[in-house]
């Protein structure tokens, strides 16, 4: 048995202060744009593999993957 047929609906929790900053996320942002507590939120969908960050021309970017399972 593959392990797709016994997850058939995977979702990831986010809570709504994270629901709230991934709505306000339109491509790809400049980590320096958020406050303090915005980027401690951003850490956490990072580990959740929500989003990922990226070091473009000296300057960290994070970006929402393609995800469709988060509740």
């Amino acid at each position: 048995m593959k392990i797709n047929e016994l997850l058939q609906d995977f979702t990831i929790f986010t809570t709504n202060e994270e629901k709230a900053l991934i709505e306000k996320i339109n491509g790809e942002c400049c980590i320096d744009l958020f406050t303090e507590r915005e980027r401690v939120v951003v850490d956490n969908l990072v580990r959740k593999a929500i989003m990922s960050k990226r070091v473009c021309n000296g300057s960290e970017m994070v970006f929402l993957n393609d995800n469709t399972g988060t509740s």
